[in-house]
């Protein structure tokens, strides 16, 4: 990448020289814009063609192709809370011998840990070797072998390996639907976009939840298989009907199919479908700049992309940092473990337990919805940081209520703040998991990064999986504190560290992160670019 800056002029400076003659010549000289000039250019095109409404045929049909993609997000929101359901179950309890707690429910969450992280190689792979969809077809295809072998599991081991086959499929078609879809969605959309996917995660747990409020009650086995069986059901939709939807202009570039690619972008973002409009010229041309037929890394098992340079190196931290703590702020111990946290504060009725944890589900999806529809207002490093000091002192509060077990009245309200905790968390950082990685990655690095995502996110549940039912046993209500010193952590990150990446194309991003100190830079770009935006707005 050709470097902005010049003696000790920095780019901050050179911007504020920007006009759009300058912009002009600059471009006839062939020079890459800066992300300010893309802005200028942007607001240029956005004059001649306002881009897709909000009603129109050209958007409802990215939303149906959205709809499929986010298939693959309600897998993992469906696995995830049907086992955590399942586990509170006595039937599933007594047939395999299990007691909810301890080492051997570790195993039982960990094998799917194992499985998604094992789902990484060909998530690196697939999607740059033959495409976005077909990785998706192929996540779901193993999940829903995995699904079928669980639930028609007679032994122990039979259910391990399902589970295994299950972690798997799932990881390999979530990191490949949020390449897809990054790639696919607007510039100035991409956080609604990508925050409803990941939003998903908690349709396809309140499908799970809700059903188990009433298979709960049945006294067969049919208690636990039945939702398991389910857990096809998204898997198979996406499996139908992803190869109806386009595939990603970026990758289609890269393969060298550029008219199919320019032709998508027409389609998808311009107003009228004009494949000669200059926003589509833009986009097209952003894409030029970045990506290099001939560069897409297909070693998928060499990750060392990731770390040569030092614009690399950060975001591959920006990606530690939100798949470490995507899993780690207190979510995971909520996620997985409700009906056992439930039962530690004194609920013992399990339809009751089953009831509340289906109410979670419903509650968490209210905080995603509408954190996924003001992201691009409010800002990608904003909200992350507001919502886990948020969630930081509400995690304090319910240490304290939860710490004494019997009072019914302090029970009762620590688990009113562990329902505010998810809502807040599911506001926050729900949908930040699915964008602010699939952003920062270069398209270069997006399929492989996404992939190394997977593995910190799994690494990360691993002690979730692993640790968290041991804790349990041992350290009952403590186990919050333990979270509570991890998320003051998490916000002193957060404020040091966190680039902002708000109303930035992916190309634009990629020059952020060029800079010598990327948050900094970043933050003064937004500043610029809402002077910018008010200035547009008093010459109207």
């Amino acid at each position: 990448m050709t470097d902005k800056r010049s003696g000790s002029q920095s780019s901050i400076e050179k911007e504020k020289e920007i006009t759009p003659g300058h912009e002009e010549t600059l471009r006839q000289r062939g020079a890459p814009r800066t992300p300010m000039e893309r802005q200028i250019a942007l607001k240029a095109a956005l004059e001649v063609d306002p881009g897709v409404t909000r009603f129109s045929l050209r958007a409802i049909q990215m939303y149906l192709i959205t709809l499929v993609v986010c298939c693959c997000s309600g897998d993992s929101g469906f696995d995830g809370t049907v086992m955590g359901g399942i586990n509170g179950m006595k039937q599933y309890q007594t047939y395999f011998g299990m007691s909810g707690v301890g080492a051997k429910t570790s195993i039982v969450f960990g094998i799917f840990t194992i499985g998604s992280i094992c789902g990484t190689i060909p998530a690196s792979y697939l999607p740059d070797r033959f495409g976005r969809r077909l990785s998706m077809f192929f996540g779901n295809a193993v999940l829903i072998a995995g699904a079928v072998v669980t639930a028609n599991a007679k032994t122990k081991g039979t259910f391990l390996g399902g589970r295994f086959l299950t972690g798997l499929g799932a990881s390999c078609a979530g990191a490949s639907a949020k390449s897809y879809l990054a790639e696919m969605s607007p510039p100035h959309s991409r956080g609604a976009y990508m925050g409803f996917l990941n939003s998903f995660y908690y349709v396809g747990q309140m499908s799970a939840t809700g059903m188990m409020v009433s298979t709960g009650s049945f006294q067969s086995e049919l208690s636990w298989r039945l939702p398991l069986y389910i857990q096809v059901v998204p898997a198979a939709l996406n499996a139908i009907f992803i190869f109806f939807c386009p595939e990603s202009p970026r990758w289609l570039y890269s393969v060298g199919k550029s008219e199919q690619a320019r032709k998508i972008l027409a389609n998808l973002h311009s107003s009228n479908g004009d494949y000669n409009s200059p926003l589509v010229d833009l986009e097209m041309e952003e894409i030029e700049e970045k990506i290099q037929v001939d560069g897409v890394d297909k070693t998928w098992w060499d990750f060392r992309p990731l770390f040569t340079t030092r614009a690399d190196r950060y975001r591959a931290y920006m990606v530690i940092l939100i798949g470490t703590f995507g899993q780690l702020s207190g979510n995971g111990l909520i996620t997985y473990f409700l009906p056992i946290l439930l039962k530690n504060a004194g609920i013992l009725d399990q339809k009751k337990v089953l009831t509340l944890n289906f109410v979670n589900s419903v509650t968490s999806y209210i905080g995603a919805l509408s954190g996924s529809a003001v992201i691009d207002n409010f800002g990608r490093r904003r909200i992350l940081l507001t919502s886990t000091a948020i969630i930081t002192v509400i995690l304090a509060i319910v240490t304290g209520l939860l710490s004494t077990f019997g009072n019914a009245t302090r029970a009762n309200a620590g688990i009113s703040f562990i329902y505010l905790f998810m809502v807040i968390f599911s506001f926050g950082w729900t949908p930040m998991q699915a964008l602010y990685p699939a952003e920062v990655l270069s398209y270069q690095a997006r399929a492989k990064g996404l992939a190394f995502l997977g593995i910190v996110a799994q690494i990360a549940t691993l002690i979730n999986t692993f640790g968290l039912p041991v804790a349990l046993e041992r350290l009952a209500w403590k186990v919050y504190v333990i979270f509570l010193v991890w998320d003051i952590f998490e916000v002193l990150v957060i404020y040091f560290f966190l680039v902002e990446t708000k109303g930035l194309t992916l190309e634009e991003i990629n020059e952020i992160f060029e800079e010598k100190d990327p948050r900094a830079y970043s933050i003064e770009v937004q500043k610029q670019r809402r002077a910018t935006q008010i200035a547009g707005a008093t010459a109207a």
